[in-house]
């Protein structure tokens, strides 16, 4: 299911960072207390009313002199086009502004439901100067401290009202994936080798894919939904080629899949926005296969397919439970491969392991090698149990979690892959006291 998305606009200096860090709990964004400090759109998940949504941070929108604004200006209004919901941040210190008005006329445009919000109100005085704001024609403006968080319910209500009803997808149990990667890596040449059937426009040009496209088919006594990655609609300053865009849109569809297909270009290498996308997806806790396309084009030895393999390895470390598949959709090479491998990965971020079964496994790693000693002060685990799927989440219960070191967790982590099948899925690891 697509999550509703909020994005999260402004003049810069308004506080849209600090508040977008509030929404998400997290310090995602850098904060500064400098103009135009937010160079990348973020893009995060958040959770209200019990319903998750999806948060955009842009830079701020202005119309001046002055650095990378015409940039942050076309990263505003790639969020607007992606958002169901605008919040228009302003800051009570200033007063309305003509860069306030300007952004004001961009929303016009945008014909979206726009929540404004009066941030910096950290104290009762301020209160009279928010019905200033009136006069920018959105409504009754909310105030807001986003340093401190007053007034946060309030704007999350008012956002939440304007969100489409959720979705009832129950019915469809189908195996949800999405195609993942930079332009022109052939992920259109992909979706239409799988179909057999020239179901997406393919050119040679960078971003030519113009709509999302859901697509249901069966294979392996199982049914499919493959998710393809859209393209960018020319509008404005906005170009269809824009590499901050491609991201966020695979993003978005990564929130909406089960399985997620990392497509890497073998005549390009990996890039660093390759990292960025499939990180996302591994902390998202999506299940992962690595494909390499256009293998056909590569000149080969025998060594050839190893030691792409392990530059992969190497680059993705973090992607170590990830199948690889080198395909062509040119020619079809191992084409037929990749139902079974999303089929594999999708039962794998599914399987549940009962905790006796757990704690046999436990037990043995902990004979194998011991758990290790901090300050004088040595770990003890007592019990393990799964809590949830998609990913596989297991919390291990013990006297101090501060002891529970990294590599102790990998090696639990990595126990759990040697003795069941968890090809293709990250797992989660939580330790907590057992009081």
């Amino acid at each position: 299911m697509s999550l509703p998305t909020l994005a999260i606009v402004g003049r810069p200096n308004v506080g849209k960072s600090t508040i977008f860090n509030r929404i998400v709990g997290t310090r995602q964004a850098i904060v500064e207390d400098t103009p135009g400090v937010t160079r990348d759109r973020l893009y995060g998940r958040a959770t209200w009313l019990a319903r998750e949504f999806a948060v955009i941070d842009t830079g701020g929108i202005d119309i001046g002199d002055a650095p990378l604004v015409t940039q942050i200006t076309e990263q505003a209004e790639v969020a607007i086009q992606e958002a169901d919901v605008i919040l228009f941040i302003v800051n009570v210190e200033n007063g309305v502004t003509d860069a306030d008005e300007r952004v004001a006329q961009i929303l016009y445009r945008a014909d979206k439901p726009v929540v404004l919000a009066v941030n910096k109100v950290d104290n009762a005085e301020r209160r009279n100067d928010v019905f200033d704001y009136y006069s920018l024609g959105f409504g009754e403006p909310l105030p807001l401290s986003g340093t401190h968080g007053i007034g946060l319910g309030d704007v999350l209500d008012a956002v939440f009202a304007n969100f489409p009803e959720e979705e009832d997808n129950e019915d469809d149990d189908s195996i949800k994936f999405s195609l993942i990667g930079r332009p022109n890596v052939g992920k259109s040449s992909l979706v239409n080798a799988i179909l057999g059937e020239n179901r997406v426009i393919v050119s040679d040009m960078e971003g030519t894919t113009r709509d999302a496209i859901d697509t249901k088919f069966s294979a392996n006594d199982a049914d499919f939904t493959m998710i393809d990655t859209a393209g960018l609609r020319k509008r404005g300053k906005v170009y269809e080629a824009t590499e901050k865009y491609s991201v966020l849109r695979a993003m978005r569809a990564i929130d909406r899949s089960d399985v997620v297909l990392m497509v890497l270009n073998a005549e390009e290498g990996i890039r660093e926005q390759d990292k960025r996308v499939a990180g996302y997806a591994h902390e998202a806790g999506r299940a992962i296969i690595i494909v390499v396309n256009k293998w056909d084009t590569i000149e080969k030895d025998n060594h050839t397919m190893a030691d792409f393999e392990n530059l992969i390895r190497s680059e993705f470390q973090y992607l170590d439970y990830a199948p690889i598949v080198f395909v062509s959709a040119k020619t079809h090479q191992r084409l037929t491969n990749l139902p079974a491998l999303i089929l594999q990965a999708a039962e794998n971020q599914s399987r549940r392991i009962q905790s006796s079964v757990l704690n046999d496994v436990l037990n043995e790693a902990l004979l194998v090698t011991p758990t290790p000693t901090v300050n004088g002060k040595r770990l003890r685990i007592y019990y393990m149990t799964q809590v949830a799927i998609k990913p596989p989440t297991f919390v291990v219960f013990v006297n101090d979690p501060d002891l529970l070191h990294f590599s102790y967790q990998r090696f639990l982590i990595n126990q759990l892959r040697d003795t069941f099948d968890f090809t293709g899925t990250p797992i989660h690891l939580i330790a907590r006291s057992r009081q």
